[in-house]
């Protein structure tokens, strides 16, 4: 028997928990049962009459939502899905909605009915079961790997970025419990989700109060606003985090502890939106933390057993030697064997020292570029009248300038040492740049030092790089200084040097000649036989940690052998110290850049000659397509060498320059060049390269209708060297 319209209002109105909803064929409620008022939060005197468009979340685009379920109702005979909707408080809640359609005898929809259950908190145990397995999965991916794998830094690299996956961070990084030379700040070891550049500049300081626990090993540090956390931004000098750092807002850390309860280092990860971080995340980075003070520990086992077998494996097979020879040759082939050992490891060593220096002075100087050349661009803008944003003010173009220049020095300063950087010889005259240092090294030396200058009135000319040499006196008059802890007298002497065959036999690379030679003394306590012999080395030093790096002397070796002189130390122990240096005199009577470039000038101008860039740095290449577009030329683009070589292959296009950088990955710009050729055999190269090894004399580089441009260079040289190639002439 069909139920009256009392009883089945009654129905409705008894079910409390769900909200069951009557609209008409345009969607405007028509009843509102005790449910719906209960689970929206609406009365029904206030939803009487009015869409449902107010329970959908704005971003779900409400009208679209009623309108596809209605359709959805017509044509199927039900619409509705699940998903958030919106109370009358402004909390949400997941919901399992269904409309369904009341129909005329001639089925036509005259009515809807909208029924509406929260399951919330079904949603909430569903994601957090689907939560748990996705973390279940990535920490026992990271045990298998952990467990297979004996290198370290796979093994770190393993847990940082296991660490980043489980807890949502935007970048994580570990730390070695271990300070830097200056004993400053704690060792960065892996980094996931951030490139390494992002904290290069900035170090962890040792004293940070916020890392202080992580380090001490007493347990998890979490934040959900690390701004507000009492202990951020106490630790001079920055206090909060320095300007240009990775946005961190949500802050977790946990300390690695290994099996003898030392604190090896510390996890730490970061995301720039608050409250990201959970009690999940908690226990998950505390697993990985435990998982991986094991996994460091048997790594650390293994590259030490590794060791351990290669040392019996060579004293099994000195042994063997040592066998085989007659007891009265022991001791003369255990000397040359000693021997043969030390001279291995030195090469070695200043081969490796060469290769770092080397490397970092190429990625440098591509950075560098980017920056001095694009505010040189803008800096000529702004002095054209060109509009132009605060954002652009002079004061931070002025500042960038001069930190470009001396970061550039400092990579001139590396390469130098490693022999690969050329210098930028000119006439010097010694005895005027010793005179013009004199404030300077007293200021170095400190009152308790007397400084004294012998300087010969007739002192030759000599070509060498200024700077290198004003260096080069500077940092001996450091090390003079701290051998004189007590005081004594610093003599910088200059005189003329005529050096014979048997004084350059004796030595090895010199030539005999003419020499301008600077000396340096100092009545501090001198070197001991094995400390004199090691002097040169990289990295050798007999200062305290922190108070010297061994470069200074390497440095100045490398300068001299650059520019075809040399340097010599005299010492005794207790009797001061004595550095020569000996750089070849130069007659030319006109003083100067031994390669000066040409004025600027308005020839620099571009004809609407097409001009194909090839670099992969891409703040490089938009520098130099700016710069040559606003000179009136056309420019093409290329990231790397294949697709510059298409560019090239393209039929009828015309290209009269081709402008690469000689270090691009994979096809090199060498490469680049000479299928660029075979292409187009008229066509003019100019290569850019910040690593001058890659241009060595030995390379087919500088020809006819080739230059060379040495990374940082300034616009103008540039353009000089393009209008150059371009007219037939050479462009220095």
């Amino acid at each position: 028997m069909p139920l009256s319209a009392a009883a089945l209002s009654t129905v409705i109105n008894s079910a409390t928990d769900t909200a069951i909803i009557a609209l008409d064929s345009r969607g405007a409620v028509l009843s509102w049962n005790p449910g719906a008022v209960r689970l929206l939060g609406w009365s029904e005197q206030e939803m009487l009459g009015q869409t449902l468009l107010r329970i959908f979340p704005e971003e779900t685009n409400p009208q679209a939502r009623v309108t596809e379920e209605m359709a959805d109702a017509q044509s199927k005979g039900r619409g509705g899905h699940e998903g958030w909707r919106m109370r009358a408080d402004g909390s949400r809640f997941w919901a399992v909605g269904e409309l369904t359609p009341v129909t005329d005898p001639a089925a036509a929809p005259v009515a809807f009915v909208k029924v509406l259950r929260d399951r919330t908190q079904w949603k909430v145990s569903e994601d957090a079961l689907r939560e748990e397995k996705r973390t279940l999965e990535i920490l026992n991916r990271a045990a298998a790997t952990l467990a297979r794998e004996n290198d370290l830094a796979l093994v770190v690299q393993a847990v940082t970025d296991a660490g980043v996956e489980v807890t949502g961070a935007q970048f994580g990084a570990f730390f070695y419990n271990l300070v830097d030379a200056a004993g400053e700040s704690y060792t960065l070891y892996t980094l996931s989700g951030a490139p390494r550049a992002a904290f290069e500049g900035f170090p962890m300081p040792r004293n940070t109060a916020l890392f202080g626990p992580t380090f001490a090993g007493e347990g998890i540090v979490r934040s959900d606003d690390i701004t507000q956390d009492p202990r951020y931004g106490q630790s001079a000098p920055w206090h909060g985090m320095p300007q240009g750092h990775l946005a961190v807002t949500s802050y977790l850390a946990v300390p690695v502890i290994d099996r003898a309860r030392h604190v090896i280092g510390g996890l730490f990860f970061g995301h720039a939106q608050p409250g990201v971080f959970t009690e999940r995340s908690e226990r998950s980075v505390a697993l990985l933390a435990a998982e991986a003070a094991i996994a460091i520990d048997n790594a650390r086992l293994f590259e030490a057993a590794q060791r351990e077998i290669e040392e019996r494996r060579k004293a099994e097979v000195a042994l063997q030697t040592l066998n085989a020879t007659l007891e009265s040759q022991v001791a003369e082939r255990s000397q040359q064997l000693r021997l043969h050992e030390e001279a291995l490891r030195q090469a070695q060593k200043m081969e490796a020292v060469g290769q770092l220096t080397g490397g970092i002075a190429h990625d440098f100087n591509n950075l560098l570029q980017g920056i001095m050349g694009n505010l040189q661009v803008l800096r000529k803008r702004l002095g054209q009248g060109v509009h132009s944003t605060a954002a652009d003010l002079d004061t931070y173009v002025t500042r960038a300038l001069a930190s470009t220049s001396r970061a550039a020095g400092l990579t001139h300063r590396l390469l130098a040492f490693s022999r690969r950087q050329p210098l930028s010889p000119k006439a010097v005259r010694t005895n005027p740049l010793v005179l013009s240092m004199q404030d300077l090294l007293r200021q170095t030396i400190g009152e308790k030092v007397e400084l004294s200058l012998q300087l010969a009135p007739d002192l030759w000319t000599t070509l060498c790089d200024e700077n290198q040499l004003e260096s080069a006196i500077l940092n001996l008059a450091i090390n003079a200084r701290d051998a004189m802890p007590g005081g004594g007298r610093l003599t910088i002497e200059t005189h003329n040097a005529e050096l014979d065959a048997a004084y350059a036999a004796a030595l090895h690379g010199v030539q005999p000649g003419p020499y301008v030679c600077i000396a340096v003394t100092d009545t501090g306590t001198g070197m001991t036989a094995e400390t004199l012999a090691h002097a040169f080395e990289p990295f050798f030093t007999t200062k305290a940690v922190g108070e010297g790096s061994g470069l200074g002397l390497s440095m100045i070796y490398g300068f001299t052998r650059q520019s075809e002189g040399h340097a010599r130390i005299f010492s005794e122990y207790g009797q001061g110290t004595t550095v020569r240096i000996y750089l070849p005199a130069h007659f030319n009577a006109e003083d100067g850049p031994a390669h000066a470039l040409p004025a600027p000038s308005a020839t620099a101008a571009g004809k609407g000659e097409v001009i194909l860039v090839v670099e992969d740095e891409t703040l490089v290449r938009e520098l130099v397509a700016e710069v040559l577009r606003d000179l009136g030329y056309q420019v093409l683009e290329a990231h790397d060498g294949p697709s510059g070589l298409h560019q090239l292959r393209v039929p009828q296009r015309r290209i009269d320059l081709l402008i690469t950088d000689v270090g691009l990955p994979g096809l090199n710009g060498r490469q680049v060049a000479e299928a660029a050729s075979a292409e187009r055999p008229d066509l003019k190269i100019l290569f850019m390269t910040g690593y001058a090894e890659k241009v060595s004399a030995s390379q087919p580089f500088a020809s006819p209708g080739r230059e060379i441009l040495t990374k940082p260079f300034e616009v103008d040289d540039m353009a000089r060297r393009v209008r150059a190639l371009l007219d037939g002439g050479a462009g220095r």
